[in-house]
């Protein structure tokens, strides 16, 4: 699986992520059916198959449940295979987000980030935004404070997971390492901030690239999969699709589907 690196930095990610919001929490999440957290001997066989497939890129956040208490007991000695994102600014508790993105309560996420993935950095850290993209960048101090974590080592890459087209820009002005953005074949509002990030060389991972489950619906093509992965990483400034799933058989189907269409 080909792989890109992370803007400002020498770490190199894998161009399909995978996404462990199933890993930890299973509450007011919008995807087409209903399931059940995964054990930790399936979550194991899954990371298991994601190496084996050439996925070297996980995706987490503390607003995912649980998730990162169970990559940090989980991963143990094999954590420094792994290139981890993380975020902050929002927590799940109580079946509800909660968002504070002051400087006090980004670096409190982070510290708890650490301990719960049992690591001493993350390799990409992300503001995860309330909608209120424009607020959290210009006067929440939360930039601020990435700049500074990213100064101590304790993340490498910092960025921010948009909501609008006018946060991603605005990211990009401010000189952040990545930003994350909503991009698939039915979903192009956001499409002039990879344009954007190619000119800057920020590095853009993608969500919801299979319209979170939905496949675009009933105006998906016959293989809605190979289109979606075949029409994202067709962008020039992309850097990986982060795409989460519990399923092994649908991982290794999303990894051949990509050698089958990944661009040259």
């Amino acid at each position: 699986m080909k792989c890109k690196l992370i803007h400002s930095t020498d770490i190199a990610v894998s161009q399909l992520g995978l996404g462990t919001v199933k890993f930890g929490r299973n509450q007011q999440v919008k995807y087409p059916s209903q399931f059940d957290l995964p054990s930790d001997d399936e979550i194991m066989t899954l990371l298991d198959m994601a190496q084996e497939l050439g996925i070297n890129f996980i995706d987490t956040a503390p607003a995912y449940g649980i998730s990162e208490e169970r990559l940090g007991k989980l991963l143990g000695s094999r954590r420094d295979d792994w290139v981890i994102m993380s975020k902050a600014g929002e927590d799940f508790h109580d079946s509800q987000s909660h968002f504070d993105f002051s400087p006090c309560a980004i670096n409190e996420s982070v510290e708890r980030t650490l301990l719960r993935l049992r690591t001493n950095r993350v390799e990409c850290l992300l503001l995860h935004s309330s909608g209120e993209d424009l607020e959290i960048l210009d006067h929440s101090g939360a930039v601020e404070t990435l700049f500074n974590l990213k100064e101590q080592g304790l993340v490498r890459s910092i960025g921010i997971s948009t909501k609008t087209v006018e946060g991603g820009l605005r990211a990009i002005e401010l000189g952040l390492d990545a930003v994350m953005v909503t991009y698939n074949p039915w979903h192009l509002e956001e499409e002039a901030v990879l344009d954007a990030a190619e000119k800057s060389g920020t590095s853009v991972f993608l969500k919801k690239t299979f319209g979170s489950g939905w496949l675009g619906d009933e105006n998906a093509s016959a293989d809605p999969v190979a289109e979606a992965l075949g029409f994202v990483l067709s962008h020039p400034a992309a850097t990986s699709a982060v795409v989460g799933t519990i399923n092994p058989k649908h991982l290794r189907e999303n990894c051949e589907t990509l050698d089958r269409v990944q661009p040259d």
